[in-house]
């Protein structure tokens, strides 16, 4: 019998409404993001909560882009969203919604609300509203211009809506409780003046909704049932709800669960859009960045992300994960589906002496062991190969079992070996390595009798194609960057996330390697082949090493 997975709070809030019959029993969800940057992990957690209760429940789930601020928005924003969604295998229902869609159903619960005497224009300045509204411990102070007449408030909202008025001149505010302990009950800004173009409207609109004026309004327009939001917005809930009585709305409900946190990482999109600007990063996809588009061309997997999420689960309270499990994520879904393949990036040549020279022969290599499906490729064997630099070692102790003078080895899919000597050249280094084999010792048909304890990755030097690799690592080198405010975050920026190979050799097959291709280089990690590549150039990214080597790197600091 199988254990029953126990449900989070937010599916039992939902069972629970079904049963009791609330909302006629509908599940509607959305996930409303902002596009005024580019998604990133902590995104894709709220994604498939989102799209995943949508899914569980027999329900539906709005995309809805929160487009209030046209200052910082744009279809670049828009489209990368939509691309990033449907990445991770989630689809909206019917079409993607905006909040500029309500614009007028938004004007016109403001101007309700300035009938029903519950909010007035206020002139005061930024600065002034600020120190109005007093502090946590203190109550605010009454605008001056609290008590303006219904008809002069109207006036003067529908000039503002008219261009009459100067940006930040004039605001349009509600009339809440000046004495709440919550702020953003104290006379909260519901409309302002941005004379500026707007990425679906134009210049239709010199006047823009705040965000929490937009929001449970259009939940509600949308008959959205569960409104799920992260606990940053557990103390705007009383204006959410506050907007939809007096407005006397269709009553959608909030509910907040724990954000995604992640150490070694920065999640501010503001931060994140400061590293694209510098130039610190190639841009919102650079394979550095915790961006989906940047996990995506990194190598990341859909499944992987998904899984992710699925371990971490969902909380009430904000706890900080080890970026170590989104790490094992794409190891455990990369290891079921990548193929096997063979580059060596540091190359030092390897001559088998016994060998006929000029001969060749192709050997057949499994491309996944652990994919019965998979089968196999033919690789091209030689006299002469390359392997890499740090497989031989001079003065080698018993439990080293790569190349040292007189030990055996195997080459993957070919013969064992035997290491005779190493050739050095003038400044010291290893030039060449010259070994014998045993003929009888084929992968497969080994009736040699003969043992070796390693095994080496090797590429043919006449058959190799010449590759650049890319070796990403985790973008900060502390666990949380953002800890000291006195600091720049930008200090902490680990200055191995990038290594560059350019004299790296891979094996022929990956010369047909298309976009989005998984491999794993025996020994090296899970890679990927980059955008940037070219017939000419060939550029593979590491996804992610073979085991977690972080923590050993950071005990040798």
């Amino acid at each position: 019998m199988e254990k029953e997975i126990s449900k989070n709070f937010l599916e039992q809030i939902i069972e629970d409404d079904i049963e009791n019959g609330k909302n006629e029993g509908r599940v509607h969800t959305r996930f409303p993001p902002e596009p005024n940057g580019y998604l990133h992990i902590g995104h894709a957690k709220s994604i498939c909560l989102n799209f995943g209760l949508g899914e569980s429940y027999n329900g539906k789930t709005n995309l809805r882009f929160d487009d209030t601020n046209p200052v910082k928005e744009d279809t670049e924003y828009v489209d990368a969203i939509k691309e990033d969604i449907k990445w991770l295998g989630f689809t909206w229902d019917n079409k993607a919604y905006y909040a500029s869609d309500y614009f007028h159903e938004l004007y016109a619960f403001a101007e309700k609300l300035i009938e029903d005497g519950k909010a007035f224009i206020d002139d005061s300045t930024q600065e002034e509203i600020s120190e109005m509204r007093g502090t946590p411990a203190i109550p605010g102070t009454p605008s001056p211009n609290r008590n303006r007449s219904v008809e002069e408030n109207l006036d003067l909202f529908r000039r503002m809506k008219a261009g009459e008025f100067d940006e930040g001149s004039r605001v349009l505010r509600a009339k809440i409780d000046l004495a709440s302990p919550n702020m953003h009950m104290r006379d909260p800004i519901i409309y302002r003046i941005l004379k500026a173009h707007h990425h679906r409207t134009g210049d239709e609109w010199c006047i823009y909704p705040m965000y929490d004026f937009a929001h449970g309004q259009s939940d509600s327009l949308e008959k959205i049932t569960h409104s799920i939001c992260t606990l940053e917005f557990e103390n705007h809930k009383p204006l959410y709800n506050w907007f939809i009585e007096n407005l006397e709305i269709y009553p959608t409900k909030q509910y907040e669960f724990a954000r995604l946190n992640l150490n070694y990482t920065v999640m501010s999109k503001r931060k994140l859009l400061q590293l694209v600007e510098e130039g610190l990063v190639s841009g919102w996809d650079d394979p550095r960045m915790p961006t989906i588009s940047g996990l995506r061309r990194r190598g990341y997997t859909p499944a992987s992300i998904r899984n992710f999420a699925k371990r971490v689960g969902v909380a009430r309270r904000e706890h900080v994960i080890d970026v170590a499990l989104l790490e094992f994520s794409v190891r455990e879904d990369l290891n079921k589906i990548a193929h096997r393949v063979m580059g060596v990036l540091d190359p030092v040549k390897l001559v088998i002496t016994n060998y006929p020279e000029g001969q060749e022969e192709m050997l057949s290599v499994e491309n996944n062991p652990e994919d019965p499906t998979a089968g196999a490729r033919e690789v091209p064997f030689a006299r002469e190969i390359y392997v890499e630099r740090e497989d031989y070692k001079k003065d080698a102790n018993k439990k080293w079992f790569r190349l040292s003078e007189g030990k055996n080895v195997r080459l993957k899919g070919a013969y064992i070996i035997n290491c005779e000597k190493a050739i050095f050249a003038e400044d010291g280094s290893l030039s060449e390595i010259h070994c014998t084999y045993y003929p009888d010792s084929k992968s497969g048909q080994d009736t040699s009798g003969i043992k070796a304890k390693g095994t080496l990755h090797w590429v043919s030097i006449a058959h190799g194609i010449p590759a650049e690799i890319r070796l990403y690592d985790r973008l900060f080198s502390v666990e949380a960057p953002l800890a000291d405010p006195e600091k720049d975050f930008k200090e902490f920026i680990n200055p191995d996330a990038l290594k560059v190979i350019t004299k790296a050799i891979i094996e022929p097959s990956l010369k047909h390697a298309k976009l989005g291709d998984f491999f794993q280089f025996m020994r090296k990690g899970y890679f990927v082949k980059d955008q940037d590549s070219t017939p000419e150039n060939l550029v593979f990214n590491r996804t992610v090493t073979l085991r977690d080597g972080w923590a050993k790197k950071q005990e040798k600091k």
